[in-house]
């Protein structure tokens, strides 16, 4: 089984496109974050989250096997943990996901949303790290996160292993470990949904599991929808690279692949029926069909360099 726990919605996909790319990347469940970064959706402007939480409910419930919903509030807007409760009972979202812009996590004016997403047993996932894209992280470091444990039963999921302050997120995360908290019910776990460049991928999580553990890191391909199947299957691959790398033992990459989302989602995890297995990346054929790369147009995936994408959030 693979979950995908961290996969964006723009507003211009539809719930059969969506499970049609998961299918052709052997992606069981994907999580779904309901449209902020396109045309038409901000998180400055609540009503157009509305909206986008909206749409996303409309995607989830077309597919309650397959999709899983994250909305989006803003938690400095008053009707932000209102809103929390609307995307939960007349939408059907499962959690919400938080982006640290002009508010910090341990700020008092945005605890309601928290306890609320707490209250409604909503899995949280916040944006922690820099912004590729030129924003201001300095909202976003791992350690501002600690106030969240003010929550407790609240289960947060840092994004992408809140590079560069990687080693600031596991001096976070192992806290609960070192307190004898079982993995499945720490605070803060992490997704690997790549903040780093590709230089540092290797050793950033190689620190990660030998301190944490598979146990508090999930995959998330950090994709943007509508998008080609390839695409997923390009950040399946260079997750799976990696794990070849540091030699990991099935039962962690089993772990990492679905187990820790599994845990992060609890009761909102849906039961996929039993799909047929699609080629492992091992099988692929040599040359997938892919867009052009703008470095060499006859690249086939396998070839083109593992490159950031302007976006991560």
């Amino acid at each position: 089984m693979r979950i995908d726990a961290h996969i964006h919605c723009t507003g211009d996909e539809t719930a059969d496109g969506v499970v049609r790319a998961l299918d052709a990347a052997d992606i069981d469940v994907g999580v779904l974050l309901a449209p902020f970064l396109s045309p038409g959706y901000s998180l400055d402007d609540a009503a157009s989250l509305r909206r986008a939480n909206a749409h996303l409910g409309r995607l989830v419930r077309a597919h309650p096997d397959r999709l899983v919903g994250l909305a989006v509030v803003d938690p400095r807007d008053a009707d932000a943990a209102s809103d929390l409760r609307r995307a939960r009972e007349d939408h059907g979202l499962a959690g919400v996901k938080l982006v640290p812009t002009g508010w910090y996590p341990y700020d008092d004016a945005v605890q309601p949303v928290f306890a609320e997403a707490c209250r409604l047993d909503m899995p949280v996932l916040c944006h922690s790290g820099i912004f590729i894209d030129g924003r201001s992280g300095r909202f976003c470091r791992p350690a501002f996160f600690e106030a969240l444990r003010a929550h407790p039963g609240l289960r947060v999921t840092l994004a992408h292993l809140s590079w560069p302050w990687t080693d600031e997120a596991i001096a976070v995360g192992v806290i609960d470990l070192i307190n004898g908290v079982p993995p499945d019910r720490v605070a803060f776990r992490f997704d690997i949904s790549f903040g780093p460049p590709p230089p540092y991928r290797l050793e950033v999580l190689r620190r990660a599991l030998d301190v944490l553990g598979p146990e508090l890191l999930q995959f998330g391909s950090d994709c943007f929808l509508p998008c080609p199947a390839a695409e997923l299957i390009e950040r399946r691959r260079w997750v799976e690279v990696l794990m070849d790398e540091l030699a990991l033992e099935p039962a962690a990459r089993e772990r990492i692949w679905w187990g820790t989302a599994a845990a992060w989602l609890g009761r909102h995890l849906p039961t996929p029926a039993p799909r047929p297995p699609a080629p492992s990346h091992t099988d692929w054929p040599a040359r997938l069909p892919v867009a052009p790369s703008d470095d060499d147009p006859d690249a086939s995936l396998f070839d083109r360099p593992l490159r950031l994408m302007p976006r991560c959030c």
